[in-house]
């Protein structure tokens, strides 16, 4: 990198982290699912909650009577909504697949690309993804 390219980049905005937004029908029933998974609410005005789960936060935001469109492409090709990575993601599976409220859409499983996964839906139709890299989950394939 040039030193024209260096000072542009020292010049530019840092971007810190992103932070997932889901929009809800009905945000009580939606907090109850989270909190069922360990999230606990950080601040609830009326029809906004933020949950956090040690590092990872999910802003809920309420529009009455809101229903996910259907999108036959999404349902097929069971797109994801957020991709949260973890460490100890045998242990999480096991956690979340105990709770009666919540639905397993993929169980854990090795992928080509060097991630062990699993899938929930939660109530509002948002697939959560929860993986660890298989070199960091050496202990849950044996």
């Amino acid at each position: 990198m040039g030193s024209a390219e260096q000072g542009a980049a020292a010049d530019r905005a840092k971007l810190l982290r992103s932070t997932t937004v889901f929009l809800v029908g009905n945000i009580e029933p939606a907090m109850e699912w989270y909190q069922q998974l360990g999230f606990e609410p950080e601040y609830y005005p009326p029809g906004f909650a933020i949950l956090r789960r040690d590092e990872i936060e999910i802003f809920l935001q309420q529009q009455p009577g809101y229903a996910a469109p259907d999108d036959p492409g999404r349902r097929k090709r069971l797109a994801w909504n957020v991709y949260i990575l973890t460490h100890g993601v045998r242990t999480l599976y096991e956690e979340f697949s105990a709770l009666p409220g919540v639905q397993i859409t993929r169980p854990l499983c090795q992928q080509e690309y060097g991630m062990l996964e699993f899938d929930v839906m939660d109530l509002n139709g948002h697939r959560l993804v929860f993986a660890q890299p298989t070199h960091e989950a050496h202990d849950v394939l044996t």
